[in-house]
This record gives structure tokens, sequence and C-alpha cells, in this order.
């Protein structure tokens, strides 16, 4: 996807009043590639990384030898000597107190990442274009509620704005302020160590200043939480993008943004281009030009009859085999007539012995009692 481009960008002077336009750079109608631009951030941000490891001795400042086998306790090194409580004890491993760690840090791990120098311009590039677009900005928690324009720009003379009065001012007449406040109000004790390390606190990121030439604007706007400021010439994508999200509040001085013209239009700096110019698929396929020669929707697709088995399923028997209805009903019929024969003789065999077994026990007169 891409920016909306749009001609022209208003010029807002310090009082808050619209003076001229200016032409929108074309870098602002790059390609918007958050993928490029997080891969781009995650690798370029561990380049300020300060080497740290254990000492080299660490855990193996003592003297220890295994006991062996046979003594019913784990072979790991034990500390000799008596009288103390420390003698006996497991030294070295990982699982052992006063042992070092596992996998011990060092110094020459691979801190640095080299990042290609264009795919580092495409970045940019495209963080540039997704800070014009006011959907982006707006959801990335930026306070533009009251911006007239975005992107913003003000006039040249804010360069020479020395005083943070005189800048406060500013922010207030092009209501930017509101932003610098949501990050004032963000302002919230650092979770966890690093609270101890010099990073005390946290604080959410406010509008980011581009200028062409210092003439007192960073000591005029370097002192308001959340605002930093960023030279044209130098732009940073971890300023532009941070956390490797797109959409940063950003307010350009007029020399500085007819200057990106300049700069991204140099030689050997191609402006990235999208593939497509229009990438709403749904508003192509939809639009009348394309529905004016597709054929119609089907109405119902095509039913393909399933094959199935004739000798596990009897319907697709008997439509290979009309017989075999005929020949299933005489087979039931045979079934049925000889499970009624077979009862037949089973109920005639047991009245022959019910008879036998009443004539046998029938009392007879064979002495005076009876038996």
């Amino acid at each position: 996807m891409s920016a909306a481009a749009r001609p022209l960008c208003s010029v807002f002077s310090t009082s808050g009043d619209k003076t001229t336009d200016v032409a929108l750079p074309a870098v602002l109608t790059a390609p918007l590639r958050p993928d490029v631009v997080q891969f781009v951030h995650t690798n370029i941000n561990k380049n300020h990384r300060q080497a740290y490891a254990v000492q080299m001795k660490a855990g193996h400042q003592t003297s220890a030898t295994s006991w062996g086998t046979g003594r019913a306790v784990s072979r790991i090194p034990r500390v000799g000597g008596g009288g103390t409580q420390r003698s006996g004890q497991a030294a070295f491993g990982n699982m052992c107190r006063s042992g070092r760690m596992f996998a011990p840090t060092k110094t020459w791990r691979r801190w640095h990442r080299k990042v290609n120098t264009t795919q580092k311009q495409f970045a940019v590039a495209s963080a540039l274009a997704a800070a014009a677009v006011p959907a982006l900005v707006m959801a990335r928690g930026h306070k533009i509620d009251q911006v007239p324009e975005v992107p913003l720009v003000v006039g040249g003379d804010v360069e020479t704005l020395s005083k943070a009065s005189k800048a406060k001012a500013l922010l207030e007449k092009i209501g930017a302020f509101d932003d610098v406040e949501k990050s004032a109000n963000s302002k919230k004790l650092r979770t966890g160590k690093g609270k101890m390390r010099n990073r005390r606190y946290v604080m959410r990121k406010g509008p980011l200043v581009v200028y062409s030439t210092n003439d007192g604007i960073e000591q005029g706007f370097r002192n308001f939480p959340g605002v930093e400021l960023a030279n044209v010439d130098r732009l940073n994508l971890l300023q532009l993008a941070p956390g490797g999200h797109m959409g940063r509040f950003v307010i350009y001085t007029q020399a500085a943004f007819e200057k990106l013209d300049t700069i991204y239009g140099a030689t050997g700096k191609s402006i990235p281009v999208a593939e497509m110019a229009n990438a709403d698929l749904a508003r192509i396929i939809n639009s009348d030009e394309v529905q004016a020669v597709v054929n119609p929707a089907k109405s119902a697709p095509k039913k393909y009859l399933r094959k199935k088995n004739a000798i596990k399923s009897i319907k697709a028997l008997e439509k290979l085999s009309p017989y075999q209805v005929a020949a299933r009903k005489s087979e039931t019929k045979a079934q049925e007539s000889r499970k009624t024969k077979k009862s037949m003789k089973k109920t005639k065999k047991r009245g022959i012995g019910k008879e036998f077994y009443e004539k046998m026990s029938t009392q007879g007169d064979v002495c005076e009692d009876g038996f």
C-alpha cells in the first residue's frame, strides 16, 4: 500500500496562520512497508549496545577436586580441607552455590548487525511516508485532534526559536501541545532492574521536530517531555519509527520539508515505487471496468458424484447389478425359512423330552406308600 498523495502542503507561521503552500515531496508517496521497517529497526537498534560479560575466573577461584565413585555422593568437584563449612561443598558447577554460571557470557558476542544501505534508505522513506498518513499517526497514539494538517509544516523562522516559552506558544498555536502533555502525563517508573541502571522512568514519544539548520531550535524544543529533534540530513529510523512502529508525529520546518526532494532524489538514491498503483484488490475487482468484462457468476458449482465401493456399499452394488435386489430378497426368505424349520425342530425335540419326563415322574401303585 502507498500513502495518499496530495500535490500541496500548507505552511503555518508562528501565530498558527497559513502563510503559503509547498509541494509535497515525492518521498512521502513511497510504499508503506511495515515488514521492512520492523526488520531494519530490529537490526540497527542493536548497534548501540555495550558489550558485557561475567568475570573470566568467576566461580573457579577455589581449589576443588572430585572424590570419585564409591562414596555415595555425586562426582561434582568438592572443596578440600577441613575445619570449615566450605570443606566438602560442591564447586564449579552451575548448579552449585558459589559456582560459575552455565555458558559464561563473553564480550566477543556478535553485537553489531549489518544492514544493506538500500534497505535502510527504503525503511526511512517508508517511515516518512507513513508519518504523512493521519490514520497511522493517530493509530500510533499521538494526539493530533487539533492539528490542522498532516504532514505539518511550519515556517522557516521557527528554526530561530531559542526560548522554550516561544516554542511552547508555537506548539499551542498549531495544536501539537496536546501530544506533549500526553507524553508528560505518561511518565512512570520502569518495571524491573532498569530503574537501578539510569533508566528509571519510561515515557511515551511525542512530536519529532525536523529542521534544516540549527539556529537555536534545539535549545528551544529540547526540554519538552517526549519531544525529539532531528536534522533532515541525518534522519534516523529509530526516531521516525520508534519500536519499529510507523506513524510518528513529525513537525517539519519549511526548509527541511523542501530539502526532502533534494536528499531523496539525489544521485544513487531512488525513491521506492509500489508495484501496484492501487493495492486495494477488493476495489479493483468490484470496479465497473473489471466487472464489465468478467464472466457472470455461476449460480451453483457443478456437483460430482462420489464413486463408492460396490463391495462395501449395498446401494452402489444394486446400481451395478439390479438382480442383487431380487437375490437379497430371495436370500432373506431362505434364511427366514431355515430359521423357522430349525425352531420347529427344536420345539419338537423339547416336547418329546418333556413328555418322557412327565411319564417317568408319574406316581404308580408300586407299594402301599406310593413308592
